[in-house]
């Protein structure tokens, strides 16, 4: 009995996944609950494990899809177990449109997939690139006979039609479909005028040599498609400008006793940094001042009576932003512990679901790339995120005496939906 492999939900907001890599090939055996597939949903890469034994049958959707949740992605079952019947099941209810086929080493077609189309004869399948030579070369592919899988009609049986309607071989055919060229202008030295490949070759050297060299913008330009992750960020940043009322709120601070501090604690054997420190001030604040720990939902206003602190953390492609959980309950000693572990995590692409959920509050920092201030964007459903620049030592005046000190920026944004601009003022005078 084959056993249907779905896109599987990870995460109550999780709607579709994105298929990064199929670690088994079509036909090769697979493993009950060994890795099957690489899947990124929600800035995660992470692997998924085979339902069950058997052979993989049909990988239904290729790498760089992406797929609804707990739709059909592959089949397993017996080596040589009919399918067919499960495949017209699939397509007729909708499930599946599009079934890839993987294709073999010597196939010319990158991936393969299943289209279905009425014919008098039943279901009639064909690749969509070879529905797509076959329009290009006006030929009728419902009277074609397929060499693929249960005659699935390829694109090599479309350009061996081509080849027979217009004398030529099928490599010169593909070429000739390729380079958008016209075999009516080329002279063929095959039996019976019949055009080679070479003859395609020659033809494109001529009409290079006799052209100027074209010059297209599109020539210097390169399309990098949205991964997960960069969609993922794309969509949730857009909502958070448009579901919330963002303000900003700017105060500039003496670092003077956090460096002590951290001195002191890094003399005991304690190591801390300065984002540590940050972590626990920020963590008190928003103890004294609620609403910049809530949440507006449809009710009204909810205040949490914990605090999960999130840390942006970049990585290639892109932002994750692990937190703290109950951050209040922690001592500094603890906090950097646990800091140091999420962004190792992070950073090796081993951070867990949980540990990137239910965040209450953000902190961003730049500091690191040597930048002075900036305006950061809240990670919704939060209401509040504090953007800190780096620490640089400003000329002061303190009791009319200018003063070297070690200045830092902090820049929250909040939503003023339900955070007014003097309350976010005691905020960060509080910190």
């Amino acid at each position: 009995m084959a056993t249907k492999v779905i896109m599987p939900k990870q995460g109550l907001l999780m709607t579709e996944g994105h298929i990064t890599k199929w670690l088994i090939s079509e036909g090769d055996q697979v493993i009950q609950d060994e890795p099957l597939f690489e899947m990124e949903t929600d800035k995660l890469t992470i692997t998924i494990d085979s339902p069950a034994s058997g052979v993989l049958l049909k990988i239904i959707s290729a790498a760089g899809e992406t797929v609804p949740v707990t739709e059909t992605i592959a089949v397993i079952g017996e080596a040589g177990e009919d399918i067919s019947g499960l495949l017209a099941e699939l397509s007729d209810s909708g499930e599946v449109s599009e079934q890839p086929e993987t294709p073999s080493a010597s196939s010319e077609e990158e991936t393969v997939r299943v289209q279905e189309s009425s014919t008098a004869g039943g279901r009639f399948f064909i690749t969509p690139r070879a529905k797509m030579r076959a329009g290009e070369n006006n030929i009728d592919y419902t009277k074609l006979t397929g060499t693929g899988p249960e005659g699935l009609v390829t694109e090599a049986d479309v350009l061996s039609a081509v080849a027979n309607k217009v004398k030529t071989t099928p490599v010169a055919a593909k070429i000739i479909a390729e380079e958008n060229l016209s075999a009516q202008d080329i002279s063929g030295s095959g039996v019976g005028g019949r055009i080679m490949k070479r003859d395609v070759a020659d033809a494109g050297r001529v009409a290079a040599s006799d052209a100027p060299p074209a010059f297209s913008f599109a020539d210097q330009e390169q399309l990098i498609p949205f991964s997960g992750m960069r969609k993922v960020i794309s969509e949730r940043m857009m909502q958070s400008l448009q579901g919330s009322a963002q303000a900003n709120n700017r105060i500039k601070v003496d670092m003077s006793e956090a460096i002590n501090l951290r001195t002191k604690m890094k003399e005991t054997g304690v190591k801390v940094s300065y984002n540590d420190i940050l972590i626990r001030v920020v963590t008190a604040a928003l103890r004294e001042y609620p609403y910049l720990n809530g949440s507006v939902v449809e009710e009204g206003i909810v205040l949490k009576n914990y605090v999960n602190m999130g840390l942006a953390v970049s990585v290639p492609n892109g932002l994750l932003v692990p937190n703290i959980k109950n951050a209040e309950r922690l001592t500094l000693k603890e906090i950097a512990e646990k800091s140091a572990d999420l962004i190792e995590k992070t950073l090796n692409g081993s951070l867990s679901q949980e540990e990137y959920s239910n965040g209450t509050f953000t902190i961003s920092n730049l500091g690191m790339f040597d930048i002075d201030e900036f305006t950061a964007i809240i990670n919704p459903p939060e209401s509040g995120i504090l953007g800190v620049g780096k620490i640089e030592k400003t000329p002061v005046v303190i009791d009319d005496e200018i003063v070297i000190k070690p200045m830092m920026t902090l820049s929250l944004t909040y939503d003023h939906r339900i955070v007014d601009g003097a309350l976010a003022a005691q905020f960060l005078q509080y910190i």
